[in-house]
C-alpha cells in the first residue's frame, strides 16, 4: 500500500505594491513577478529530467559543401534559419554558415554568389590540439547540458552518437519554448 502526500495549493493574490504573488495555505507568499522568471531556476527545476529529444525539434536541414552562396541564402530564408550545417559527401558535419553574416557579405559585394559555401563555413574543430573539447549533443543529452553548451555557443547540432548524421539544430529559443510549453507549475 502506498502513502500519498499532498502539497498546499497556491492561491494567486496581488501585493500592495502591485506585484503578483502566490500564497500557499500556510500563508507563505512566493513572488512570481518577472524578476523570478523561469530562466533563473536551476536546470533540474526547469527541465525536470528532460533530454534534447523532448524539445521535439524539426528535422535538420543541411547544405552540401558544394552548394553556392546564393542557394544557401535562399534555402535558409525560405525556412527561416539563421545557421545551416555544412556536410561532406558522407553527410558528416564539416561546419556551419551564419546566414545573416553571409547575406550581408554578399550584399556588400565581398563574396561571389556562385562561391561554394564550404570556403566560407566556420569549420568544426575535432582535434584535441586546441584544448577545446568537442561537445557531442545527441537526443539523449540532458537539457541541463545543452543549456550549459548554449551559454557559449549560438546553437548546437544534434547528431547521432557517432557524429555521422545531423538530426537537428537546437538554440536557446528552443529551450525557452520548451520551458514555456511545459509550464512553471510543479
Amino acid at each position: 500500500m502506498s502513502t500519498m502526500t499532498f502539497q498546499s495549493m497556491p492561491i494567486p493574490s496581488t501585493s500592495a505594491a502591485g506585484g503578483s504573488t502566490l500564497s500557499t495555505a500556510d500563508g507563505i507568499d512566493n513572488d512570481i513577478t518577472p524578476s523570478s522568471s523561469l530562466n533563473t531556476r536551476s536546470g533540474a527545476a526547469k527541465y525536470r529530467g528532460a533530454s534534447v529529444e523532448d524539445l521535439q525539434l524539426g528535422p535538420a536541414f543541411a547544405l552540401s559543401k558544394n552548394q553556392n552562396v546564393m542557394q544557401a541564402i535562399e534555402l535558409a530564408y525560405d525556412r527561416d534559419f539563421s545557421y545551416l550545417p555544412i556536410l561532406d559527401r558522407n553527410r558528416r558535419p564539416l561546419g556551419y554558415i551564419n546566414v545573416p553574416a553571409l547575406k550581408q557579405a554578399w550584399e556588400a559585394g565581398q563574396i561571389d554568389a556562385d562561391a561554394p559555401v564550404q570556403n566560407l563555413a566556420t569549420k568544426f574543430d575535432r582535434s584535441s590540439k586546441t584544448g577545446r573539447p568537442y561537445s557531442i549533443i545527441t537526443p539523449d543529452t540532458p537539457l541541463e547540458e545543452l543549456e550549459e553548451f548554449l551559454r557559449t555557443n549560438d546553437f548546437a547540432l544534434v547528431t547521432d552518437h557517432g557524429r555521422k548524421f545531423v538530426l537537428g539544430v537546437a538554440t536557446k529559443q528552443d529551450l525557452d519554448n520548451f520551458v514555456t510549453r511545459r509550464g512553471n507549475a510543479f
